[in-house]
């Protein structure tokens, strides 16, 4: 029996290459400053959602919400074998919290339709909240089943999975359709296919191609561009190229819900930390040599 996926992914700042611009003066990340990847446990949803598509059939429906750039990680996802990629962008959802995040994703879930299941990373690497998932399936009414870590049957529209415990792991089952948070160590995200590769990378969304042809035709009128940008998207959507575009309107969004307006969540205290000590300590991996290293830190303020 076949089963249709939507797959919930998202661009992040690249934390493993930090640099001194990275934070702006109101505690608020600068992604301008750091280079924009593949949020990692995302990419194991991804793998989860190809593995039962795989085995049982059916769809997979990419959804991502972010700026023009995170078309980038919708064209990985098409690489790899996704049905259709959908890129939620919209200055009014700018400095969303996990709260209107969540009511946004919701909507666009239910704008796409009917579906099994919900995939999607058990967090981001750049708030580390694993608040998302939980959150879209409460706003959804789904059962849900966080820390996947195996995927082990589907009959009769319920799902057995091996969920991660913290201190083991047990085995649950749900009726579908459910929503599915996936571990890092869940499986290992196979490589972007050669053909699908070639194919996609000219997929683009509306924003793309406008920009494109801005560059191309910089002495045309906004009218003979528009037309410009109407023909080419044509072409892409007759050709399977088109990464659908959407916004808060696209999905009937309460625009109080979304954005700075539907964020409740405030930055209680930013705090800098500087390091004062230079050079370095080779600290033996003993018990003396930890009590050593907490003492060092602590007792004699190395940090501030």
């Amino acid at each position: 029996m076949p089963y249709d996926s939507i797959l919930l992914v998202k661009q992040v700042p690249d934390t493993a290459n930090i640099t001194a611009e990275a934070m702006r003066e109101d505690g608020t990340v600068n992604r301008t400053a750091l280079p924009a990847i593949f949020n990692p446990d995302d990419l194991n949803a991804l793998e989860t959602a190809l593995e039962t598509r795989d085995r049982y059939g059916g769809t997979i429906t990419a959804l991502s919400m972010g700026p023009p750039k995170a078309a980038d990680i919708l064209r990985s996802c098409l690489y790899r074998g996704v049905d259709r990629a959908i890129l939620l962008t919209d200055r009014r959802a700018a400095a969303s919290d996990t709260l209107a995040t969540s009511y946004i994703l919701a909507q666009a879930v239910r704008t796409i339709g009917r579906f099994d299941i919900v995939f999607t990373g058990r967090q981001a690497i750049d708030g580390d909240t694993a608040q998302v998932g939980p959150q879209c399936a409460e706003k959804l009414n789904l059962p849900q089943i966080t820390y996947l870590e195996e995927l082990i049957s589907m009959v009769d529209r319920r799902i057995r999975i091996r969920r991660n415990t913290g201190q083991g792991w047990e085995i649950v089952e749900a009726e579908l359709p459910v929503l599915v948070t996936v571990m890092g160590n869940a499986n290992k995200p196979r490589p972007p296919a050669a053909r699908r590769l070639m194919r996609f990378k000219r997929a683009r969304v509306e924003t793309e191609v406008a920009a494109e042809v801005k560059s191309a035709l910089p002495d045309a009128t906004d009218d003979e561009r528009a037309a410009e940008v109407q023909r080419r998207t044509q072409g892409l959507h007759s050709q399977g190229l088109s990464i659908e575009q959407w916004s808060l309107q696209d999905i009937g969004a309460d625009l109080s819900r979304c954005g700075l307006a539907g964020s409740p969540t405030k930055v209680f205290k930013v705090q800098s930390i500087i390091l004062t000590k230079e050079g370095y300590t080779e600290i033996p991996p003993t018990e003396e040599g930890a009590r050593q290293l907490i003492h060092e830190l602590v007792i004699d303020r190395t940090l501030g």
